[in-house]
């Protein structure tokens, strides 16, 4: 990824034409994905490999099948893990890194070799839906531009003879800085001296019904012009009536810097005749952690511009000037890639740490939402390894008596007292506590010795209260939430007999929940 060099701005106007409706689906779990997926706009991940303990290709499928994830981008094609990919239904853009444009580009038969070996090989059982070659080539190894539409045809020809042309696309992505007066969209064009590489490629995309992959950072946007370009735009939040401003062109209003970069695009492939291809977003995020050069790369704003974009794109909305087209986007990045090398928001782009534990919470859904769970919201908290006991008891103390977890499934006798370590204990009653509060932000905590994890925590006997499994106790507690509007939990049950359910079919809707409620009630006791 290259911090982009951007034009200076003019100053343009951003209104708020909408805010994301409560009851959303959560993240990845609301995107469509069967046979007609990749008809609707799409949230994916790209994996960057930059990571110390890499979870195997084995563990990481099964871990992108537990967040939801339905497509994602690889910078390289690994054998292993096209492999585990197999019958997943997730949809992969294969990478052709930089340092292979000169062999592909130079020799049709190394061109199909490479699909022979990373395409035809794995396909259909592992979903290829697209190669991406080289990566922001323009701007990043200027020297291999003439080598770039010729690797691209290439390619596509070797996709031709074995048939695979129609369902995969070739296309290869750029960094927003190929586009020159982006601000405001309507004064956009591509830099002219790219154009002679820049209209045979949209030529191509055109002709092959491909799209145009932008990486679009709305972050280096503020970074660069701060004092211009508000912080709430750049992180999709509204802003106050008094700073609205308008496109003077276009007099189009626009909600967010990301969609005006998209415009930005759209308006410069006009410039040059092309106007049947769509803007694919291959790369997008925000740094969760920075130096003290880059103040804004934080946690909260990480999660405010992910959470926001995944909406964005759900809602459907398009862009002002094409609102019938909304771009899929690829989530820069799933892990934090901390063998990166500086600055240190270099190495903390991820949505997950590398031993797949969440950096932060998104909040898609409502509050607590999280990043791609499914709709029942199953996260976990747990104590992190490597805390000495008497740190990891301290917390543990506190969450059983000020904290007012409940932790009487770990006394003596009962479902999760064993194994009788502390470890064990304090995770059952971190999680007590966390499901207590509604996950709400910073209930797993602990002073650090508590972490996030999507896993269910549960064994054998022993059901953690935020689980969706079922103990053998007549009743059990099976999840709590909070509402969006006044923050109460609620608490649901299952019961044993089918009695809820002779109630149902006697009474009337109203009465139903009501006893129902009254039911629960009476026979609830807490354990």
């Amino acid at each position: 990824m290259a911090i982009s060099e951007l034009a200076p701005l003019l100053l343009f106007t951003l209104v708020v034409l909408s805010i994301a409706e409560p009851g959303e689906p959560s993240v990845f779990a609301g995107i469509k994905q069967g046979q007609d997926a990749d008809k609707e706009p799409y949230v994916g991940v790209n994996i960057g490999t930059d990571v110390s303990h890499l979870l195997s290709p084995t563990n990481l499928v099964s871990f992108l099948q537990v967040q939801k994830i339905s497509h994602v981008r690889v910078y390289d094609a690994d054998a292993d893990l096209l492999k585990a990919l197999a019958k997943t239904k997730i949809r992969v853009i294969l990478g052709v890194p930089n340092n292979q444009l000169l062999a592909i580009g130079s020799s049709n038969a190394t061109a199909a070799s490479w699909v022979g070996r990373n395409v035809v090989a794995y396909y259909p059982e592992t979903s290829i839906i697209g190669i991406a070659v080289g990566d922001e080539v323009l701007t990043t190894v200027p020297s291999s531009a003439p080598l770039l539409v010729p690797a691209i045809e290439s390619l596509y020809s070797a996709l031709v003879a074995a048939n695979l042309h129609t369902q995969i696309k070739v296309s290869t992505p750029h960094a927003a800085s190929v586009i020159l007066d982006s601000f405001p969209p309507s004064q956009a064009f591509f830099n002219q001296s790219m154009v002679s590489v820049m209209l045979p490629l949209l030529q191509f995309l055109s002709r092959t019904g491909s799209p145009l992959m932008m990486n679009l950072y709305p972050y280096y946007v503020f970074m660069q012009n701060k004092g211009v370009v508000p912080l709430d735009n750049a992180l999709f939040k509204p802003l106050t009536p008094s700073k609205e401003m308008v496109d003077p062109n276009t007099l189009l209003h626009y909600t967010n810097v990301l969609d005006a970069m998209i415009d930005a695009a759209y308006v410069s492939m006009k410039n040059l005749n092309v106007t049947d291809v769509v803007v694919l977003i291959s790369e997008t995020g925000w740094p969760s952690k920075g130096d003290s050069k880059e103040p804004y790369a934080t946690v909260d704003n990480a999660d405010t511009y992910n959470s926001n974009l995944i909406k964005h794109v759900l809602d459907k909305s398009g862009t002002p000037l094409h609102p019938e087209l909304t771009s899929s986007v690829y989530i820069y990045e799933l892990f934090d890639e901390d063998l990166r090398s500086p600055p240190i928001s270099e190495a903390n782009w991820g949505l997950f740490y590398g031993n797949s534990t969440a950096v932060y919470l998104l909040h898609v859904s409502g509050s607590g939402g999280f990043l791609a769970n499914d709709t029942t919201n199953q996260t976990y908290c747990i104590a992190t390894d490597n805390v000495d006991s008497k740190t990891l008891q301290a917390a543990l103390d506190w969450a059983c008596g000020p904290g007012q977890a409940n932790c009487s499934e770990i006394q003596p006798g009962e479902d999760c007292y064993q194994p009788n370590n502390v470890k064990n204990h304090a995770s059952y009653a971190f999680d007590s506590y966390y499901q207590k509060e509604g996950k709400a932000a910073g209930s797993c905590d602990f002073k650090g010795v508590a972490m996030i994890t999507t896993t269910d925590p549960s064994h054998g006997t022993c059901i953690f209260p935020g689980s969706k499994k079922v103990s053998n106790k007549t009743r059990q507690v099976v999840n709590s939430t909070v509402s969006s509007g006044a923050a109460e939990s609620s608490r649901f049950f299952i019961f044993s007999s089918n009695r809820r359910r002779a109630i149902d079919t006697a009474l009337g809707s109203v009465f139903s929940v009501l006893f129902s409620f009254l039911l629960a009630i009476a026979l609830w006791t807490p354990s």
